[in-house]
């Protein structure tokens, strides 16, 4: 099926998505999602799913429900009408217990690396090993210098977050959002507030990992050269519904002119201020 689509019906950009993960069947699928704020209807019917082992890079303009999409897949929005599969399971049709079971499978990168101010970098990577496990410091502290050094912050482990440069607060929140070996991987504009070369090298880290890992990696940016550098699929968003879906190499290769005019950053287009 081409995974190209424009209007009509939302399950018409539906991929196909192969039932094996990183082992495990490590899969989410979002069908027929819909959420407002208010009179504000943020999500108009999305449905989108994510192939395992995979980066899906989720692009769009401001407003239109990226991060929002994140915050339904991690089960923090339930939504209006619509469906969220994590796993095979219906997030909002199991017990909250299992729910908070399915997060625990999940690691996140927030937008600010959202480190806590009090704690040095390695407690703050090690914090979600000492409140969800029961591994005795000298594991956590294997599993946590591990991580760090994955993500070069192995020389910072003592600095406060107010120590370290914006770049250094990504890869420490990249780290933390490992230590509990993730199958879903959700980043959330990790190259906001990076220049170029930060982002660069940040892109770096994430394939570097994500090669050792094979973990399902979801990135919503709005940086045009972060999704041509890491993406294997590339999913566009447009007023709460997706646009676009299918393979980076076609995306960047694409004539439709929604697709074409985003991707070029060009300001002539279907793609207006509203």
């Amino acid at each position: 099926m081409d995974p190209q689509s424009r209007g009509g019906d939302s399950t018409d950009v539906l991929p196909a998505v192969p039932q094996d993960g990183r082992g495990t069947g490590a899969v989410a699928k979002v069908r027929d999602l819909y959420k407002a704020f208010g009179s504000f209807q943020v999500m108009r019917g999305l449905t989108l799913e994510f192939k395992p082992r995979a980066i899906t890079t989720i692009l769009g303009p401001s407003g239109t429900g990226k991060s929002v999409l994140l915050k339904h897949m991690v089960g923090l929005l339930e939504p209006d009408s619509g469906t969220v599969e994590i796993f095979g399971e219906d997030i909002w049709k199991v017990r909250e217990r299992e729910r908070a079971a399915l997060r625990k499978r999940f690691g996140v990168l927030f937008q600010d690396g959202a480190l806590f101010g009090s704690m040095n970098v390695y407690d703050n990577v090690a914090f979600p090993l000492r409140k969800h496990t029961d591994l005795p410091e000298a594991e956590i502290r294997e599993i946590v210098m591990e991580r760090l050094k994955e993500v070069g912050l192995e020389a910072a482990e003592k600095k406060a977050p107010n120590e370290i440069s914006g770049g250094m607060k990504k890869r420490a929140g990249f780290a933390r959002a490992l230590v509990l070996n993730p199958e879903i991987v959700l980043f959330d504009e990790p190259d906001s507030g990076l220049d170029p070369v930060r982002t660069s090298l940040l892109n770096d880290v994430i394939l570097k990992v994500h090669g050792d890992d094979k973990g399902t990696y979801v990135v919503v940016t709005h940086d045009i050269r972060t999704a041509r550098k890491v993406s294997d699929y590339v999913g566009l968003i447009w007023q709460g519904r997706v646009v676009y879906y299918g393979a980076a190499d076609d995306a960047f290769a694409s004539d439709d002119p929604f697709v074409r005019q985003f991707l070029a950053g060009d300001s002539v287009g279907p793609l207006g201020m509203d």
